[in-house]
């Protein structure tokens, strides 16, 4: 019989409750028995095909209708019925003898998810919507300035829009809006030393980060290649029991969970050992994915340990496994500093003897004297907060054994797509059910406003952060507010209490023993709890705009509104880029402000945790973004030459930018789109389309939403399209006028050459190839209409492209 562990202290647990199903087939073959026809309800065609095989799994065969009225029609042999319908309860109809149950009858109630306004997506995705002049800009060819706006030039009579940069001293560059694939924002710390045009200095910083980037990327393939080598044990693909444990998930799962269930899922089946990151914030569902892939290992008879970084998440991820797994025969068992030496002993003799299937534990997981039986899946949270040591531990087992690594830290979606080819990583972006914003305040001190907050979250048997980052008059502050609030529990915890005494204080919060945590900024990266719902920043000035954004995110972990009240001086007293980090933070209060705050530091932060701190030291050379761009340039060169350089220690050129003047005007006009940054952000999303689908979607959207383009609007989508195909052939420039055209190739150019002959064949000496110049010359041509010049540069371009 299965052993069922349970917390020191606690009473033996009772035996299990049976799972949902048993229960159901039970009561389904009762009502059968007494004549009566049961009708099932799913709230969706999916549930109801996993309902089902479910039930024909339990030897009770079902008949899919698509409409109540089949009811009467259907054949007298015909008892158990499946049909889309959601209902909140059922019912018994004695006259038709019919019993109705719905589907939270047998699973319980599901929260539904509520579905997020795309408009909301495209907002956060906006590229340069928050573009304000003297931001620093790099452009990835001369390197680091600041913006100096959008500006309208006329250029030989013709009209045009270009990006205004200025760099060291008085140099300018005016770059024009079709190359904005070569400007990106720059991410990269407050410090921003400006470039000079045409110095040496930005060409070798580049290359320098270009060859760390390489190191880092070849690094990872290695890794990837040692996986390979060493075969690993294949999962059984999802099967009815799975699927009846994933029934019992009290939430409906949002997309980005359900793709990350199945890439894990689908790794697990792999011979090959499993390595998978899962980013999301505390409470997007991460550990449901974790809960899977344990449940998976399980039952195909591997043992499971899950490592945390702290003695009080290990607790929370130990009930929260014991919960979820109560109904099935798995053993789950707590290894940590909570445990007496006694009850460690004995948990580490279970481990090896196969009487844990599910351990969950600190690093003294790491230590030598913990050996699995059979340990068939390690699930790290946070593996950024292990020290080196216990690093390198997991290290070595990610060839052996399956590997799935969950961290709440922001991973931006440019270095996510860079870092796909190298590593498997999913995001989970959806924010949670029924999640409410938070309600942030920025107010003057004031004591009984203090006392007003505190009471109302008390009042309402929740719990309060008091933040005050100074631990020299942290006694003092603790003093004031108990006189204060007489009302409210109070314990105090800071970095320089020891380590034992502070997760004591950490997890009597947990345990609601008191009601209010005084503390300092030590709460940063801390527990999920969801009766914590208002938090107080004392002197919320000295913060940084990060910091304030990670503190917020300590409340508003439930379904009941949060509030953050961050309290200052006097606003005079304040400097003016205290009072932009407060009014910023307070006006992005919305449920994924994050990446709309798009913190500079945070976002640096998630890279270093992501890639080593010696990658956030490159990011900071050349920016956040065009780091981003290097990477995924080394990616497709490592992939293109199965994970080797072609020329080693020695960086591949970079993706260049072909030039195009046709001599016309290729700008969207102030009077189809007035607001100059909706304009900017248009222009850097044209600028960057990479298929022919991409150009025909936008020139709909323009269409769509501003109205007809206008004539040079539709002449910049079609000098896109000239680009794309000059990238793919590797033309450097192409220069037209009324008579004719010259275009400039690449040293390797990668062209057609039967369409090159028969070009120059047909064209009778209007166009002639110079083999020295790499260059083909284009003559005799009445090309005044501008439409005539692009219809004959792209039909030229197309004969000229290879043909695969």
């Amino acid at each position: 019989a299965p052993v069922f562990i349970h917390p020191p202290g606690d009473a033996p647990a009772a035996a299990p409750p049976p799972p949902p199903l048993d229960l159901a087939s039970d009561a389904i073959r009762q009502a059968q028995a007494q004549g009566f026809k049961v009708l099932i309800t799913a709230i969706s065609m999916g549930q109801r095909e996993r309902l089902r095989e479910l039930l024909e799994d339990h030897k009770i065969p079902a008949t899919t209708i698509s409409h109540w009225n089949e009811l009467l029609t259907l054949s007298p042999g015909s008892t158990t019925f499946l049909a889309v319908g959601d209902l909140e309860s059922g019912f018994v109809h004695g006259r038709m003898g019919l019993i109705l149950l719905t589907e939270s009858a047998i699973f319980g109630v599901k929260t539904k998810r509520r579905k997020t306004d795309p408009r909301y997506l495209d907002q956060l995705l906006a590229g340069f919507a928050d573009l304000k002049e003297q931001d620093p800009v790099v452009h990835a060819d001369h390197g680091v300035g600041r913006y100096g706006g959008l500006h309208s030039l006329e250029v030989g009579g013709i009209k045009n829009d270009f990006l205004l940069i200025h760099y060291a001293g008085t140099d300018k560059l005016y770059a024009p809006v079709e190359t904005l694939d070569r400007v990106t924002k720059y991410i990269g710390g407050e410090d921003v030393p400006l470039d000079k045009l045409g110095g040496v200095k930005w060409e070798k910083t580049r290359e320098k980060a270009k060859r760390k980037i390489l190191e880092m990327a070849e690094e990872l393939v290695r890794l990837q290649a040692l996986r390979q080598a060493n075969p690993g044990f294949s999962f059984s693909t999802p099967d009815p029991l799975l699927q009846e444990f994933a029934a019992g998930f009290p939430f409906e799962e949002t997309p980005d969970q359900t793709a990350a269930i199945e890439a894990v899922l689908n790794d697990m089946a792999q011979t090959k050992p499993m390595d998978r990151l899962v980013c999301g914030d505390v409470g997007f569902g991460k550990t449901e994915v974790a809960l899977r892939a344990a449940f998976r290992a399980v039952m195909d008879g591997k043992q499971v340990a899950v490592l945390s970084p702290t003695t009080i998440l290990t607790q929370q991820h130990y009930e929260t496994f014991t919960r979820r797994l109560g109904s099935y025969p798995v053993t789950v068992d707590i290894l940590s500093r909570f445990r007496t030496p006694a009850e460690q002993k004995k948990a580490v003799e279970m481990i090896a003897h196969g009487g844990v299937d599910i351990i969950v534990g600190t690093h003294r997981l790491l230590q030598k004297d913990v050996v699995f039986k059979d340990l068939g899946l390690l699930v790290v949270d946070e593996e950024q907060r292990f020290g080196v040591v216990h690093k390198e531990r997991i290290k070595q087992m990610r060839a052996a054994v399956d590997i799935l690594t969950l961290t709440a830290t922001p991973i931006p979606r440019t270095l996510h797509m860079a870092m796909s080819g190298l590593r498997d990583i999913s995001i989970i972006a959806t924010p949670p059910v029924n999640r409410l914003a938070i309600r942030t305040f920025v107010l003057q001190y004031d004591r009984q406003k203090v006392r007003e907050a505190v009471l109302r979250e008390i009042y309402r048997g929740g719990q309060v952060f008091f933040v005050h980052n100074r631990v020299q008059d942290i006694d003092k502050m603790a003093t004031d507010l108990a006189e204060l609030v007489p009302e409210a529990k109070i314990g105090v915890a800071h970095g320089q209490m020891r380590e034992g005494r502070l997760e004591k204080i950490m997890l009597s919060f947990y345990r609601q023993e008191f009601n209010l945590l005084l503390c300092t900024t030590i709460i940063e990266n801390g527990v999920d709890i969801p009766t914590a719902n208002t938090i107080i920043i004392h002197r919320a000035d000295k913060f940084g705009l990060a910091q304030l954004h990670q503190l917020r995110g300590r409340v508003g972990r439930s379904r009941h509104r949060a509030y953050a009240y961050l309290f200052i001086p006097h606003p005079q007293s304040l400097t003016e880029d205290a009072m932009k980090r407060l009014e910023a933070i307070e006006s992005m209060g919305e449920l994924g402000a994050g990446f709309t705050l798009a913190t500079h530091d945070m976002e640096i932060r998630g890279a270093g945790n992501m890639l080593g701190d010696e990658q956030s030291g490159q990011i900071r050379e050349v920016g956040f973004e065009l780091y981003n761009q290097m990477l995924k340039e080394a990616v497709d060169s490592l992939n293109a030459g199965n994970g080797q350089l072609s020329t080693v220690g020695k960086p591949e050129p970079e993706e260049f930018s072909p030039v195009i003047n046709l001599h016309i005007s290729t700008h969207i006009p102030e009077d189809y789109v007035p607001d100059v940054r909706q304009r900017l952000t248009l222009y850097k999303r044209i600028a960057t389309l990479e298929t022919a689908n991409d150009i025909g979607e936008m020139r709909a959207e323009l269409t769509d939403r501003f109205g007809h383009l206008p004539e040079s609007a539709s002449h910049l989508l079609r000098v896109m399209a000239l680009k794309q195909a000059c990238r793919r052939i590797k033309i450097l420039k192409i220069d037209a006028g009324p008579k004719g055209a010259s275009i400039q190739f690449h040293a390797t150019p990668n062209v057609n050459p039967e369409g090159i002959i028969a070009l120059l064949q047909q064209s009778h000496g209007a166009i002639r190839l110079n083999h020295e110049t790499q260059s083909l010359s284009i003559k005799d041509r009445a090309w005044e209409e501008t439409n005539a010049r692009i219809d004959e540069l792209t039909a030229i371009l197309k004969r000229l492209q290879p043909s695969q």
